[in-house]
């Protein structure tokens, strides 16, 4: 069909019927998505960790808890993960519905196990101290990598179920001091690692998780800070001093490490941490200087809707940075007929949709959300940028053109009456002709960039603006969306809309607020006019004044 369709738009473009070209659009691959949302896939990804943790438990090194009897450890682990499968899938539904989700959380359980496996291993092998046993295991890897990535709810899975497994991987006689550093560690990971927004934020979390793992080890008695003050002194102090520097070491390198990795996670696994939306929020990107120089009003625009979605993701816990970039983007593709959007056009000149009629003035309009996508997509930018440029009018009704549409057919049918017109040759005005393409928002950030872009285009043509005109203007226009059906795909809630009314009311308020008038100064003003004077006539000479406007 592709092929096909390009001979059309060749064969077209020969008879000057069509430019040739064709807007990009935005679209998965479709063996990709089968792969995501597959069940089988899902089903085996699930088999294989089961599976996998049970062979890593039976192959675990000698002294651990079924040393003597590997099956029934295998059996143990295999029932440990099945519960951990469970819990992922009930609690964690978000997280788990694309399989590469299942990918990222699961496989980071079993590649935080292997670390603690090798850990142990080259401890009993002779290779690492026996008295940093503990200090060497990387707690904070998985529960870190999956709050920064995936918040919270999966971090916290994560700390509990590598701690639960791993104890099935260390000696019989420090299984309980494992459990309670690994808890402790993967739970201070979890509270540390909530919406980092600085790569700085990594590296100071690694540092006070080597604190936290140097005093909860020399609390359990990993290390005898009592002998320091005893007999060979200096030899405890030297052990205290590398076991502080184990503790540290292995912290601050497991922050290094996901802080690096940060972009290829990211990039494999189609997510956006806080990190890069900060860095995507740079206005020195090449579309929003084009922009700033050939859409000034439209650049202006998406500022002020940045900073009421921001504000008012912030009071609901959604995703400001995100909020922030996307409506810095979300009307990009009004650079393609800039002048045609009336935040572009000057006062006193002439608007082109004079000599447009209203259908054509729509399309025009409707036009630039598809322009958008392909700017977006020539440009790379990220794929829920282009989510929310695709999203954010979503079906609804161009009304100003349409009711036009309505006025002029109503004139025209009046000259039907006096027989002035062909009744055949009256235009059809139908709604759907005058809706955008959608689909409607399906994300909060994209529900509230929806929201805010109406309500600052709305605030624009109040007449002396005053909170309550304000506060009756963001009730209505949200009403509007409601009855109109636009956030009916979206997950907000009426609680979160009542939060959201308040949020855009108070920050337009304090963008549409008055100043006073300043008085002039009548004696400066004379003071200046008579230096002027003075100077321009000196040497004898007049010099002609300006006339003052």
């Amino acid at each position: 069909m592709g092929f096909l369709d390009a001979i059309k738009r060749w064969r077209l473009a020969r008879e000057g019927l069509s430019s040739g070209k064709k807007r990009r659009v935005h679209s998965e691959n479709p063996v990709i998505q089968a792969l995501e949302d597959s069940f089988w896939v899902k089903l085996a990804l699930y088999a294989t960790v089961a599976v996998g943790i049970a062979v890593l438990v039976l192959k675990a090194a000698p002294g651990t808890a079924f040393a003597e009897d590997p099956f029934k450890g295998a059996i143990y682990g295999f029932i440990i993960a099945l519960t951990a499968i469970v819990m992922f899938q009930v609690s964690l539904q978000d997280s788990c519905r694309r399989n590469s989700r299942v990918v990222l959380v699961l496989g980071g359980v079993v590649g935080h196990l292997l670390m603690v496996k090798a850990v142990m291993a080259l401890v009993d092998a002779g290779t690492i101290p026996e008295i940093y046993r503990f200090f060497a295991v990387p707690f904070a890897l998985a529960p870190m990598l999956h709050g920064v990535l995936l918040g919270r709810a999966v971090a916290a899975f994560s700390a509990v179920y590598v701690t639960l497994i791993g104890c099935l991987l260390v000696p019989q006689g420090d299984v309980l001091g494992y459990m309670i550093l690994s808890l402790v560690c993967g739970m201070t990971s979890v509270l540390l690692a909530y919406q980092v927004r600085k790569r700085l934020q990594l590296l100071q979390a690694g540092i006070y998780i080597g604190a936290v793992t140097l005093v909860t080890g020399a609390v359990l008695g990993r290390l005898n800070i009592a002998d320091c003050f005893g007999p060979n002194a200096v030899d405890h102090l030297q052990l205290l001093g590398t076991g502080s520097a184990a503790a540290f070491g292995t912290a601050v390198l497991t922050a290094l490490l996901i802080s690096g990795l940060l972009p290829l996670f990211e990039g494999t696994f189609h997510l956006t941490t806080d990190i890069s939306w900060l860095e995507l929020s740079d206005l020195n990107h090449r579309l929003l200087r084009q922009m700033q120089l050939e859409a000034p009003g439209t650049f202006h625009h998406s500022l002020i809707v940045a900073s009421l979605a921001e504000a008012a993701a912030e009071k609901i816990g959604a995703n400001a940075p995100m909020c922030r970039v996307c409506s810095y983007f979300h009307d990009v593709g009004k650079l393609k007929k800039p002048g045609y959007f009336i935040e572009n056009q000057h006062g006193g000149g002439e608007n082109p949709h004079d000599t447009l009629t209203p259908t054509m003035s729509s399309l025009i309009i409707i036009a630039h959300v598809k322009d958008g996508i392909d700017l977006a997509v020539k440009h790379k930018l990220n794929p829920r940028i282009i989510d929310v440029i695709q999203e954010h009018h979503g079906d609804s009704l161009v009304y100003f053109f349409y009711r036009k549409a309505q006025e002029q057919k109503k004139s025209e049918l009046e000259k039907v009456d006096r027989r002035l017109e062909n009744p055949e040759d009256l235009p059809m005005v139908e709604e759907k002709n005058f809706r955008y393409p959608g689909p409607r928002p399906s994300t909060r950030e994209s529900g509230i960039i929806c929201l805010a872009d109406t309500i600052e285009s709305a605030s624009r043509s109040l007449k002396k603006p005053t909170p309550a005109k304000i506060r009756a203007l963001v009730e209505d226009l949200i009403r509007a969306k409601i009855n109109d059906g636009q956030l009916d795909d979206c997950p907000l809630t009426l609680r979160e809309l009542a939060i959201l009314k308040d949020s855009f009311t108070s920050t337009l308020r304090s963008m549409l607020h008055s100043r006073i008038d300043y008085p002039k100064d009548d004696s400066s003003s004379a003071t200046a006019t008579k230096r002027i004077t003075n100077d321009a006539t000196q040497g004898g000479r007049v010099i002609p004044m300006p006339k003052r406007a």
